[in-house]
């Protein structure tokens, strides 16, 4: 079984920053979960990311990518391979290479909320 606590503390590092600037809904040991304060139709608040230990992985979520699919154009190989779904990245080891890609991905998703008005 991995690690994966320091895997999680590495992506949640990602994360953070952003967890400061927006709403921070949970922050605990296994889980950091950010909304904008952007109310959506339904008054519920647009969700921005996630980083969660699972059984066997660490999930890091993205909503602006599935907002606006374009910003995973470029997107490398080995970090496409990650993905589940449309906006969730999955890792059981710490990958540099990809950590450092998905910080910038995370920095563009902000840019692309801020530029549509959601922070």
């Amino acid at each position: 079984m991995p690690d994966l606590t320091t895997v999680f503390t590495e992506l949640r590092s990602i994360m953070a920053p952003y967890a400061a600037k927006l709403d921070a809904k949970k922050d605990d040991a296994s889980e950091l979960y950010v909304d904008t304060k952007h109310l959506q139709k339904n008054k519920k608040p647009l969700f921005f990311g996630a980083v969660q230990i699972k059984k066997s992985y660490v999930s890091f979520h993205l909503m602006p990518v599935y907002a606006k699919p374009e910003l995973l154009d470029g997107l490398s190989p080995g970090l496409k391979a990650r993905m589940q779904g449309k906006s969730c990245f999955n890792f059981s080891a710490i990958d540099a290479a990809q950590f450092k890609e998905l910080a910038a991905l995370t920095e563009a998703g902000y840019a692309s909320y801020r530029e549509q008005g959601f922070v």
